[in-house]
């Protein structure tokens, strides 16, 4: 598995323990900046996590922002992304659960680097139910197709 990761001055506090909890799984990181607390602008690593995920270079993404907010609402502009902020342990398993959600974003000002690493191995380890949610998610589909064409 190969997963990507992105993030900004705001999330970068909680990049290597993400990156510590994929590596100690064997999973391949790759990673697409920030690399320090200076400020960036979080779309442009929103959407080098999201193309490589839409375009089968990595298998799942992982966004990480001030609030995982403005960062999942960019990376959710590439077609094919189902991103979803997680901010406790509940949703990080449910973003998988019910969303099936192919990137995974939360803020380094909301929560603790060790709580995003317990919420990553949660959302790894949760698979996706399917059934009455199989449907929700090609709705979601379904709209992508409409609108991006």
């Amino acid at each position: 598995m190969r997963i990507a990761i992105g993030c900004d001055h705001g999330g970068i506090v909680l990049k290597p323990a993400v990156i510590g909890v994929l590596e100690s799984r064997g999973i391949e990181v790759k990673d697409f900046g920030c690399y320090d607390e200076n400020s960036v602008d979080y779309p442009d690593y929103a959407l080098k996590v999201a193309e490589a995920v839409s375009c089968g270079e990595c298998d799942k993404g992982i966004v990480l922002c001030g609030t995982g907010i403005g960062i999942s609402i960019a990376a959710n502009k590439v077609k094919g992304i189902r991103a979803g902020v997680a901010h406790d342990e509940f949703t990080a398993e449910m973003i998988s659960a019910h969303n099936n959600a192919n990137v995974l974003a939360m803020g380094g000002r909301i929560i603790s680097p060790e709580k995003a690493a317990k919420m990553t191995a949660i959302w790894l380890d949760t698979p996706f139910q399917g059934g009455r949610h199989e449907g929700r998610v090609a709705k979601i589909t379904a709209i992508e197709d409409k609108y991006f064409k």
